[in-house]
């Protein structure tokens, strides 16, 4: 690599194509990050303290909250500098370690939500053996197995990519490192690396996304068969959230990460970026406290406990 590779260090464009615009987006996305990171870490902490959210659901979310936390911190700070710096220069083991932590997070993110699926599976469609298949010591099995294929995956997607020649130029028309802009600067024939991101991509999104289809498939059935109205909408209300984060998530993970090199356009592509780096963990821990009646009833007994603690 060290013969063929003469970039030392990359250039983030980010947003220069619009340069009045930058103190606006700075505010903005700003703005963003913050409701994001108070929103999330307000979830960790609420589940963490009330001892009616302590049941495998709640565990998982706590962990999608905490995943969310970190996957946002990876691209937007750095972005909100370069947008004040009019564009900024990343190392080469910068760059690298910012995609792989990306990825990684990103891979664990996916299968956290396919597990989360399941969990409600088992909850709704054999609810007497929740308790025996769910039990804590399988949930941090789980949640480690979801670290630990991220981590792999992760490893070696980020080790290909930069094994790669880049000979210059050196800008990366996007702000944060990501693996298309990343392609766009390698010298020679990237046809097969192409393929090879298509298929892990395809594999670490499509079979987790059958596998939560699946699952909702049985759940689904199983309410429709429920005799009680009352039965069938509390069911419902406890695997809908879930079921709105993932179509959030799935829907531009597969948009991004499955297309051949000759339909991007980064111009384009950095700003439907910005939905599931910014918005999406924004509106995770939303979807989730606006719809779930324990969380929003933790939510009030701790500002309650707040208020009550500076009155006196």
């Amino acid at each position: 690599m060290e013969n063929k590779t003469s970039v030392s260090e990359f250039i983030i464009l980010g947003f220069l194509s619009i340069p009045e615009m930058k103190y606006l987006l700075f505010v903005l996305f700003f703005c963003l990050y913050v409701l994001t990171v108070l929103s999330n870490v307000l979830i960790v902490v609420i589940i963490s303290v009330d001892d009616a959210l302590q049941s495998p659901m709640y565990f998982f979310l706590r962990n999608l909250s905490f995943l969310e936390l970190c996957f946002t911190s990876v691209t937007i700070p750095n972005m909100l500098v370069n947008l004040i710096l009019e564009g900024s220069k990343i190392s080469f083991v910068g760059c690298a370690t910012q995609l792989y932590f990306f990825l990684l997070l990103g891979v664990t993110e996916c299968l956290l939500l396919t597990v989360m699926s399941y969990d409600r599976y088992v909850a709704i469609c054999i609810p007497l053996r929740y308790t025996a298949i769910m039990s804590k010591r399988i949930c941090i099995q789980c949640s480690a197995a979801c670290w630990a294929v991220g981590f792999v995956v992760a490893a070696g997607h980020t080790a290909v990519i930069f094994s790669l020649p880049y000979c210059g130029p050196n800008i990366i028309n996007h702000f944060f490192c990501d693996i298309q802009p990343l392609l766009m600067l390698v010298c020679g024939d990237t046809y097969w690396n192409e393929i090879q991101v298509i298929v892990v991509a395809g594999v670490v999104l499509m079979l987790p996304f059958i596998l939560v289809l699946v699952s909702y498939v049985h759940i689904i059935t199983s309410i429709l068969n429920m005799s009680s109205a009352r039965n069938r909408r509390k069911a419902f209300s406890t695997c809908s959230s879930h079921l709105t984060v993932v179509c959030l998530y799935y829907g531009t993970a597969v948009f991004m990460y499955t297309r051949p090199k000759s339909s991007y356009s980064l111009d384009k592509d950095k700003w439907f970026t910005l939905f599931y780096c910014v918005l999406t963990p924004l509106l995770n821990p939303i979807i989730y406290s606006l719809r779930n009646k324990e969380v929003k009833g933790a939510l009030w007994k701790l500002a309650s406990r707040i208020f009550w603690m500076q009155g006196r």
